[in-house]
């Protein structure tokens, strides 16, 4: 049973840099690739950036390449997302996910996507 819990998250100021974090349980971590998809209030979940399943391949968004770096950590069961240059419309609930198999290339669509953390709030003040 695949569990996934974020943390991290919390209230910065625009151009701030923040980290944050999910920890999986489960069988067999590094199998899994995964992903940070982000939703703001009112609006649809979108895809943020995703990594294979032994870190060798990225993936981001266009709104926050060069800003976010995703990253894992195979002997500690984690994945990260380093936010940097923080911005007010970066502001939403991020949420973890890993795919119930994995596919040929990193995907972008929640569907793609199986398990899924309860999400960490960000909140970026202008």
């Amino acid at each position: 049973q695949v569990h996934l819990v974020e943390s991290g998250g919390g209230l910065v100021q625009s151009g701030d840099s923040l980290r944050i974090a999910c920890t999986f349980s489960g069988p067999t971590f590094s199998r899994y690739a995964f992903a940070w998809f982000r939703q703001a209030p009112g609006q649809a979940r979108e895809f943020v950036a995703a990594i294979s399943w032994n870190g060798g391949n990225t993936y981001y968004a266009d709104s926050v390449k060069g800003r976010f770096t995703i990253s894992r950590d195979n002997a500690e069961n984690m994945v990260y997302l380093q936010m940097n240059n923080l911005q007010h419309e970066d502001t939403a609930v991020y949420y973890c996910a890993a795919p119930e198999r994995n596919y040929p290339r990193l995907q972008v669509e929640e569907w793609a996507y199986a398990h899924w953390g309860p999400g960490t709030q960000v909140t970026v003040s202008t």
